[in-house]
């Protein structure tokens, strides 16, 4: 009792403390990525556009942290004095969404005839297509509306097109929201993805670059549909061959082409991956590195040089930064700007002084192929220069 009492007299218990519990990795992460792009600076959304590129170029640093911290690189390259013609023209857009319009017209009946066509010939024809309406509030009721719309299709069977739906894959703690042209439920209950190009199908084949390029979008899209059907019991097959769907010849007549979309599957899934540590770059940088555009230029170009870049000539067509990047490049020497074959043949010498150099015998090991294959290539023009001389003598003489 006496102790009751003695406790009574200290007054009232102290409140618990209310310290914050610890941010958790993913919540640092978000927030060290807000720094780098700016504190009043809103993330620029990813899209599959933006992730295919990345799986092109896996190892450029540069890009990794400046999409992952979603900071707009149209607008820093303008900062940095080398603003990007990167993007489509208008009148290619408007080409583009007339030719979807024109594929997805009548309920998408010649969408879904070239579906079954070339994915899927031993299936019944889609001849009553259900096409379920997804309109829903924001990017996540969108996401949340497409996903019940899988769902519901799967169990229904038959076949049915979803036009425009939304679907989200996590990138580096937060979700990228992507919009595929199209999403094909089979009567088998596979998923298959749509992509709509306006680039021209010739003969039956198209560019193999822009087909690529295709591909590895695609291939975001396949990954995020695999996160969806995961969420299902049974899950249901996400099929990794894409219709792909251009014009014909130079008509405006659709064409579709099934494009195997595996090996652009798994490069996306591996730099996704890698991705998700994208604070090991993070942390490397200097302290208050920003890279919002409204910064000082040599602070901007500072923060993006501390940043290490894998340029190649492809990036123009597919990175805002590529004409900076490419300046850096040839004001550093480095054999990337060459292309990425030239630059796998040259094995160490990373610059054009070293490949020189390697060629006159003044740099490198004998035995290494790449320098083998420099200096007899260097003997070789040497002894072409000779004999042409040779000749220009001989014909002076006569």
């Amino acid at each position: 009792m006496s102790e009751f009492h003695g406790s009574a007299s200290r007054g009232p218990a102290p409140e618990p403390s209310r310290t914050p519990p610890p941010r958790t990795r993913a919540t640092r992460l978000r927030h060290r990525l807000a720094e780098l792009r700016g504190a009043d600076v809103p993330a620029k959304a990813l899209d599959a556009r933006a992730l295919a590129a990345l799986a092109a170029n896996p190892g450029c640093r540069r890009r990794a942290i400046l999409d992952g911290a979603g900071v707009d690189k149209a607008k820093l390259a303008s900062a940095l004095g080398a603003p990007s013609g990167f993007g489509q023209s208008q009148f290619a857009l408007t080409r583009g969404n007339a030719f979807e319009a024109k594929v997805k017209a009548d309920g998408g009946a010649e969408l879904l005839r070239l579906a079954h066509t070339r994915l899927d010939p031993d299936a019944e024809a889609p001849e009553a297509a259900a096409v379920p309406d997804l309109t829903a509030q924001g990017p996540e009721g969108r996401t949340a509306r497409t996903a019940l719309a899988l769902r519901e299709a799967t169990r229904a069977g038959g076949w049915t097109l979803l036009d425009h739906p939304m679907l989200a894959l996590d990138v580096a703690g937060s979700l990228a929201f992507l919009e595929p042209d199209a999403v094909v439920v089979h009567p088998d209950g596979s998923w298959s993805v749509v992509e709509i190009k306006s680039f021209p199908m010739l003969d039956g084949s198209a560019d193999p670059a822009k087909v690529g390029a295709a591909a590895r979008q695609a291939a975001v899209y396949v990954l995020a549909l695999e996160d969806v059907a995961a969420r299902l019991d049974p899950a249901p097959r996400v099929r990794h061959r894409v219709l792909l769907v251009c014009p014909k010849d130079f008509s405006n007549l659709p064409a579709g082409s099934a494009v195997d979309v595996r090996k652009q599957r798994a490069v996306t899934a591996r730099q996704l991956a890698r991705l998700t540590r994208i604070e090991e770059i993070a942390d490397a940088l200097p302290e208050g590195t920003c890279f919002a555009p409204d910064r000082d230029t040599e602070e901007l170009t500072a923060a993006v040089a501390a940043v290490p870049a894998t340029y190649a000539p492809d990036c123009l067509s597919t990175c805002e930064l590529a004409f900076h990047c490419r300046e850096r490049a040839r004001a550093a020497g480095a054999v990337t700007r060459l292309g990425r074959p030239l630059r796998a043949e040259l094995g160490g010498l990373t610059t054009v002084e070293d490949v020189l150099a390697a060629a006159r015998g003044e740099l490198g090991d004998p035995d290494d192929p790449a320098v083998a294959a420099l200096r007899r290539a260097a003997a070789l023009r040497a002894e072409a220069l000779q004999e042409a001389r040779a000749r220009e003598v001989a014909a002076v003489c006569r």
